[in-house]
């Protein structure tokens, strides 16, 4: 088990700007790339957003940003 799970931690975010990461977190694309990882029956699942892809924030679901416009910022 990781640390994050030992720390209780629901829910965290890795920004891949350059698409530097490794393939295991950002995919094999090494492209830009907003991975949300999300504690789910005691796992995390993550899902990946890159480019024109709306962000799933699940808690503020008004908020409509896509990975770009993030990146942009």
């Amino acid at each position: 088990m990781g640390y994050y799970e030992l720390m209780g931690i629901r829910k965290y975010w890795i920004l891949g700007y350059f698409g530097l990461g490794g393939g295991r977190f950002i995919g094999d694309a090494k492209i830009t790339t907003i991975s949300v990882y999300t504690m789910v029956d005691g796992e995390y699942e993550v899902k990946q957003f890159h480019d024109d892809k709306i962000i799933d924030f699940l808690v503020f679901t008004e908020l409509q940003l896509t990975a770009a416009q993030i990146f942009q910022a």
